[in-house]
This record gives structure tokens, C-alpha cells and sequence, in this order.
């Protein structure tokens, strides 16, 4: 089995910036080209599951209700496109509270697995943040950095960890992935 794990805000949406959170679904924009690479998965086998850090509903900028619906909203409109994602797993700490799924910790991966029965043979990371990388090395999983986010490729040089692959954003990560390992 071949998984791709997804962080959502700058890689499946529009990165909202630095402390900002999307905290409702009027706010959720797709970043152009995610649908489709979501969908490119798919097409070639990939187990897709989102991994999130969700810390507005500790915050409480938005309630878990909120979260949950703009999940069922995603859901939907990929499905009406022909993406499907596996399961969205979310942690709803804020840092600094006692967690196992705060990401860079891989407890959000370990119940995605755990929960849809799957022992992948390989699997990838793709993230928009430094959290997303060290997440994926955590785990043991190929990671991807995508610059449709939070970090920028002119702060490389500060950068304390190193993805295996950069890419622009999903789509361009997931043709890569399906040409490499599909």
C-alpha cells in the first residue's frame, strides 16, 4: 500500500499567514491545481490522508463544530471532482499543551494508519511548513516540502531541517510522486 499524508492550510488550501487560521468555510480557498493532484493520487493507488495541527479550536478562534464542517465542505467538493480523501486527522492542541499528535510528533500518521488498517509499503509527508519535515522524518516517511505556503525557498539557508524533495505545490509534488513511485 502507498500512503501520502497532507498537511490542508498551503498545500490543499490558501495559506492564511503567520497566526491566522481559516475559521470557517468562507474563508477556505483551494490552491489552484490541489483537486487535481489529489485526484492524480487516487488515480495511481495513493492512500491520501490529511494531517493537520488545528490549534484555533484550543485558541478558541473557531469551535471543533466549525472544524468539522468545513472538513464535510472539502470533502464534498473534492468528491464532486473525483478526489477522495481517506480520513482527515487533526490535532486540536495548542503548542505547548501535553499531546502525542501535535505535529512534528507523528501521533496524527499512527492513528490515520491505525484506524484505516493500512501498513504502507511507502509513504510521503507533503507540508508547507518546517513542522511538516521534521513530522515526516519522525516517521520515517519521504518528505515534500511545497512552497504554496508558509515557507519560502529565500530562507533556505535558516532552514534546521532538510526535505527529501521541494516542489511548487501539490500538483507539481503529486506528478512527481505518480511518475517516481505510482
Amino acid at each position: 500500500m502507498k500512503v501520502v499524508f497532507l498537511d490542508r492550510d498551503g498545500v490543499i488550501n490558501i495559506y492564511p499567514g503567520e497566526g491566522r487560521y481559516v475559521n470557517k468555510w468562507g474563508e477556505f480557498s483551494f490552491i489552484p491545481g490541489s483537486i487535481e493532484g489529489i485526484r492524480k493520487l487516487n488515480e495511481k493507488g495513493f492512500k491520501v490522508f490529511v494531517v493537520s495541527n488545528q490549534a484555533g479550536v484550543a485558541k478558541g478562534l473557531y469551535t471543533f463544530k466549525d472544524l468539522l464542517y468545513i472538513n464535510k465542505k472539502m470533502t464534498g467538493v473534492l468528491k464532486k471532482q473525483g478526489a477522495f480523501l481517506e480520513g482527515i486527522h487533526y490535532c486540536i492542541h495548542q503548542e505547548g499543551q501535553e499531546c502525542s499528535c501535535r505535529k512534528p510528533k507523528t501521533g496524527l500518521l499512527q492513528r490515520a494508519l491505525k484506524e484505516s488498517k493500512t501498513n504502507p509499503r511507502i509513504s510521503f509527508l507533503v507540508g508547507d511548513s518546517l513542522k511538516d519535515i521534521k513530522t515526516a522524518v519522525n516517521f520515517g516517511a519521504k518528505s515534500i516540502l511545497v512552497l504554496s505556503g508558509k515557507e519560502k525557498i529565500a530562507n533556505r539557508n535558516k532552514w534546521d531541517v532538510e526535505p527529501d524533495y521541494i516542489f511548487d505545490n501539490l500538483l507539481v509534488a503529486a506528478y512527481y510522486i505518480c511518475s517516481h513511485y505510482g
